[in-house]
């Protein structure tokens, strides 16, 4: 066992990001976006911290072509901080850069109720034009009554424009489900054009188990299909602690889509598991995923890697390589909770591909 004052340093366990934990990189260099297709969610909305009602805004574009093309070059870092109270955000033209980036707050929590506490696994990204951010967060008053909650950057900029808040993430008409119950580590992935939001929600009673479910968004706040439950945990390995399947992110290469996602109580047993389809199936037919039996990142001893997870996936700066960025510990022994143990820090290693062009994960692959 080892602990906090007492682990060993190895070659593959030096963060590259210390005490940042849900790690989240994006860039937009040379990504192809769909069109507008839903601009409803810009009617007046109440906003939270005052409930004061805003009127659309009147500087915006609607025009923006199909499959219009948006490059940036830039990299944005984000992730949960151990304090669980506010949202992040690095810039900087290169990835090892954003190791010493300047970190810039976007938002607090609030006083009391809704949005005071676990504000968890923020992810940035741009749809429909403009920049949001997708977070959980919890009531002070009931701290795990976990939902989903959006940020929309008010200008272009959104390491230096202001951020407003957009609420809890919406369900769609039909819906009786989603976000009823703790609802966390959603995530946005686009294919054919369409955005596809892909979140975890537990169900059941007693300690209940987390799922993964996925559904169309119809704009950044509303979903425009029912949930799809895309995996639940099947595995031992999923099973320790707590039954838990969080923290999905997307990977596309030669005709597949790969889903990998986290499993476990958030210590040493904290693992990654994946599932798989090809890019000319049905995303909302559970059916045409297919699930490893085994975990593609599981804590290593003698690397002194333990519990990694929550990962996502980001293209080199030559476009060539996957690297997956995820966090981990560098020892296994914690006391209480490990939820509340600050130090999970980030990593990256690059994604190796094999002869069925199947990923592979390996500590040795460390950026």
């Amino acid at each position: 066992m080892m602990n906090k004052e007492n682990y060993k340093k190895t070659p593959f366990n030096e963060p590259f990001i210390c005490n940042r934990a849900d790690p989240y990189i994006y860039t937009l260099s040379d990504e192809v976006h769909p069109p507008r297709r839903d601009m409803s969610y810009r009617m007046p909305f109440e906003c939270t911290l005052s409930d004061e009602v805003r009127p659309p805004r009147r500087d915006m574009h609607y025009g923006m072509p199909p499959g219009y093309r948006h490059t940036d070059h830039t990299y944005y870092f984000t992730a949960s901080v151990p304090e669980y109270d506010r949202i992040i955000l690095r810039k900087a033209s290169n990835i090892k850069d954003l190791a010493c980036a300047e970190e810039k707050v976007l938002w607090r929590k609030h006083d009391t109720g809704k949005q005071s506490i676990h504000i968890w696994a923020p992810e940035i990204h741009y749809l429909w034009g403009e920049w949001f951010i997708y977070y959980a967060a919890g009531d002070i008053d009931d701290i795990w009554a976990i939902r989903p909650y959006i940020l929309r950057c008010k200008g272009s900029d959104p390491f230096e424009d202001e951020w407003e808040e957009m609420g809890q993430m919406k369900a769609a008409e039909e819906d009786d489900f989603s976000f009823r119950d703790f609802s966390l580590d959603a995530t946005v992935m686009e294919h054919k054009g369409d955005y596809y939001y892909i979140w975890a929600e537990k169900t059941g009673v007693g300690k209940k188990i987390s799922n993964l479910y996925i559904a169309k968004l119809q704009a950044p706040n509303r979903l425009s299909t029912v949930q799809k439950l895309l995996t639940t945990p099947d595995y031992e390995w999923e099973r320790v602690g707590f039954w838990v399947n969080e923290g999905p992110a997307v990977l596309k290469h030669e005709g597949k889509i790969f889903l990998t996602y986290s499993a476990s109580e958030t210590g040493s047993a904290y693992c990654m598991g994946m599932l798989t389809i090809s890019e000319d199936e049905d995303l909302l037919d559970p059916n045409n995923w297919s699930k490893s039996r085994i975990p593609i990142l599981r804590t290593d001893e003698e690397k002194g890697i333990f519990g990694p997870g929550h990962n996502s996936f980001v293209k080199s700066e030559d476009g060539k390589k996957d690297l997956c960025v995820f966090h981990a510990r560098c020892y296994d022994e914690i006391q209480g909770d490990p939820l509340y143990d600050p130090n999970r820090h980030t990593m990256i290693i690059e994604v190796i591909w094999d002869e069925k062009d199947d990923p592979v994960f390996q500590f040795e692959n460390k950026l």
